[in-house]
């Protein structure tokens, strides 16, 4: 899970979660998890001393423990270093998204190995999805757009983020919002939903439709996200539609001290920790700390089930890869 800047207005940033492909209601466990092992990954890909990974997994139950504690929408003071990404993020504009993302600043989308060439069909379904009145109103309603502003796909191409994207839908949009000298652009990120891998209780209600089952997770944990999206169909398929804005930016951990890792793990859980809150009565909230205490050792302030979560994921992905890595050289080998 990662933070998620976004800005309010022009002094407040919201931090939240910003990954919900796997939303579903279940057991809280699997969220912590999954933000340990994001942390414990960067941490081993980075300068930090190994040991750091284990501190890091104590730091991510204090802060999330923490969050379950008080308030759910009481947010702390940040660490320096998520500081520095939120004072970033304030001062980004639509030509650094355009920029990182579309390499120009023109209407246009230029093809790359990142961004691939559509067929006149595929962009023909484009152009109806965002027909559609939900897509025409979420791509009115953020900045303040006129609600009845012509909206046109300039341009659009798919969009290959990783390995994740193949086989499935994802395409950049590019939008041209109202005419004229008030005339601006929107960079849409358009996305398949696929049924989650994430176990879910049987008893509780879910959206059958996937790409709502993201949306109505997004608004339930990170409602400043949730709001600008929308469930569509291309197709037949499913898809969730989200605006790409320039405050949207990732926070790593890969280059900062110790210290400051520990207080970004502690504060990120926290982060989870409170759309978890949010999502819990009073007593549910009490019980699952309670259960949070408990198979803890005397040398690691964490459940021994989170760590020994953190190393059998780490360890399949470390045999996958090397696996693959030694298929690809005999394919190659052989060739």
């Amino acid at each position: 899970m990662r933070g998620l800047p976004r800005r309010q207005s022009r002094t407040r940033i919201a931090i939240q979660i910003r990954d919900f492909d796997q939303t579903v209601i279940g057991n809280p466990a699997h969220d912590v998890i999954r933000l340990a092992l994001s942390l414990a990954t960067a941490s081993r890909g980075s300068d930090l001393p190994g040991v750091t990974t284990a501190r890091i997994l104590e730091q991510i139950i204090e802060g999330y423990q923490a969050a379950l504690r008080q308030d759910a929408d009481t947010i702390d003071d940040a660490p320096k270093s998520i500081q520095f990404v939120m004072k970033k993020s304030v001062a980004r504009s639509w030509k650094h998204l355009a920029n990182e993302r579309l390499e120009n600043q023109k209407p246009t989308i230029p093809l790359s190995t990142k961004f691939w060439p559509l067929s006149r069909s595929e962009k023909a379904d484009i152009a109806e999805l965002f027909r559609t009145p939900d897509l025409r109103h979420l791509a009115t309603s953020l900045r303040s757009r006129d609600d009845d502003a012509a909206v046109d796909v300039l341009d659009a191409a798919y969009w290959m983020k990783g390995c994740s994207s193949l086989g499935l839908l994802r395409f950049a949009v590019l939008l041209g919002i109202g005419t004229g000298k008030k005339r601006n652009m929107a960079l849409m990120d358009v996305k398949e939903a696929v049924k989650a891998a994430a176990p879910r209780y049987v008893d509780q209600k879910i959206p059958k439709d996937q790409a709502k089952r993201v949306v109505e997770g997004a608004m339930h944990l990170s409602p400043h996200l949730g709001e600008r999206m929308v469930a569509g169909h291309i197709n037949g398929r499913s898809v969730f539609i989200r605006e790409l804005l320039p405050q949207d930016l990732k926070i790593e951990i890969g280059q900062l001290t110790v210290p400051d890792a520990m207080k970004a793990a502690s504060f990120l859980a926290g982060v989870v920790g409170k759309a978890h809150a949010r999502q819990m009565n009073e007593k549910v909230r009490k019980a699952w700390s309670i259960e949070l205490e408990r198979c803890r050792t005397k040398k690691l302030d964490a459940p021994s089930w989170l760590w020994s979560s953190v190393v059998s994921l780490i360890g399949n992905h470390e045999t996958a890869y090397l696996e693959h890595c030694r298929i690809y050289a005999l394919q190659s080998a052989g060739k």
